[in-house]
């Protein structure tokens, strides 16, 4: 149930279905926004049958209660992140249906009044997200709580962990040198200056930009605090005024220009195009060597692992903790094989338990290239979950299962004190999942 529809009265189709269809509060569901969110349900392939018609318009009932709480609590939305949703879901029914008019045509309305429509169907969406955050997020799970859970349910119930990997590294990176530093400068000054000429920055961002993240949207950031980034860039990009491009910035993760897009309090819309310098085979050469040196010394025990991470390694991230990778998804040192980068897999996929990789290239969590060998710590067969290995999965589902709790004793209560009309007599037939809402 943590999970909600949204939908909008706005968002409709022919003026016929306009009716008011139920009031909850203040807030009015109309013909159209049960028909609406029928019709995006069938676009992802759902029937439109009695049943999918009944839990639709429960889902529109309870979006309704957390939208009037919401706004009672006077809950904001991000206006670029409403955007991104919205751009999201045109690309999505495009891709669907095949085309923006298609799409017009599916919908019966212009592109234009399509995206305005979900415009305001995202921010609702993003408001009730919002209060059913709010109405969990004092819920915590003592360890006491997780045995409870756990030896409560049956052993079938619980799930499969997949084949799991520990492993440790340690890194190098490749000494760029000072003249493919020169070369990634004089780049950038020369798209700074087509810029300043007239160019448009984000035409050159999709061009020339390496961050994968940014590129395709022209390089534009979206709004940031300052402590969102890191503190060489934050400095130069919060100094600049609108339209204004910067000098060459260097941080861990390159060489950037940056233009500000605009400031909204205390965030800032950015747009900016990182390059890297790029390493020479002589370079490479250099850092796999010591690496390959490093690899058969503890292959034949001169020194453990965790000591030669402290020595020799040049991740931050790992080598104070014996070179440990931490999967970043999981806060854990254990990765699924779908959470392993795919050059660190194609390595392991032939090795044993506390064996150590020849050197090889890869990228660091900023994405600059790095070389390094990686040991086989710890391979975690498949397995149903357990108290054991898997503390963390069920402490999660404990949590869920009380912050569900907590969230239906507040639907129960909204419920029962809510104003609540249902004047379609079709939806007043419906058997709910909740009791209360025909009053």
């Amino acid at each position: 149930m943590l999970l909600l529809l949204a939908a909008r009265s706005s968002f409709s189709g022919p003026s016929v279905l306009d009716e008011v269809a139920a009031v909850v509060g203040n807030e009015v569901i109309l013909g159209s926004d049960l028909e609406q969110e029928i019709l995006q349900q069938k676009a992802q392939g759902r029937l439109d049958d009695e049943q999918l018609r009944c839990e639709v318009f429960e889902q529109l009932l309870i979006q309704k209660l957390l939208l009037a709480q919401a706004r009672l609590d006077s809950l904001q939305v991000n206006d670029m992140a409403v955007t991104q949703e919205v751009d999201h879901r045109i690309r999505f029914f495009t891709t669907q249906l095949g085309g923006a008019p298609e799409v017009e045509k599916y919908f019966g309305k212009p592109m234009y009044q399509i995206r305005e429509d979900l415009k305001v169907y995202v921010t609702e969406k993003n408001l009730t997200q919002q209060m059913q955050q709010k109405i969990v997020k004092d819920v915590y799970v003592t360890p006491n709580d997780v045995t409870v859970f756990y030896r409560s349910q049956a052993a079938d119930s619980l799930p499969i962990i997949p084949e799991q990997f520990v492993i440790q590294q340690i890194a190098r990176y490749p000494p760029s040198g000072s003249e493919a530093r020169f070369q990634v400068r004089e780049k950038l000054l020369e798209l700074r200056e087509r810029v300043l000429n007239g160019e448009k920055f984000a035409t050159l961002a999709i061009l020339y930009s390496e961050d994968p993240g940014s590129a395709k949207r022209g390089g534009e950031l979206g709004l940031r605090s300052r402590d969102e980034l890191v503190k060489q860039f934050s400095d130069v990009a919060f100094s600049l005024k609108p339209g204004q491009v910067s000098q060459i910035v260097e941080t861990e993760f390159g060489f950037h220009v940056i233009q500000l897009i605009e400031k909204k309090g205390d965030q800032a819309n950015l747009r900016h195009i990182l390059m890297k310098p790029k390493f020479s085979s002589e370079t490479q050469r250099r850092a796999t060597q010591l690496l390959d040196s490093v690899a058969m010394f503890i292959r034949a025990d001169s020194f453990s692992f965790e000591r030669a991470a402290l020595r020799f390694s040049e991740d931050k991230a790992t080598r104070l903790n014996g070179g440990y990778v931490v999967n970043q998804q999981a806060q854990a040192t254990r990765f699924d094989k779908d959470q392993l980068a795919p050059t660190d897999y194609f390595v392991l996929r032939n090795m044993k338990v506390g064996d150590v990789s020849a050197p090889f290239e890869a990228k660091d969590l900023t994405g600059n290239d790095i070389f390094k060998i990686i040991k086989l710590k710890q391979l975690i067969p498949s397995h149903r979950a357990n108290m054991e290995h898997d503390y963390g999965t069920i402490h999660d589902m404990a949590k869920q299962k009380q912050q569900e709790e907590v969230f239906e004793k507040w639907l129960k209560d909204r419920i029962q004190s809510a104003i609540i009309i249902i004047s379609n007599p079709a939806m007043a037939s419906c058997k709910y999942e909740h009791e209360g809402w025909v009053k």
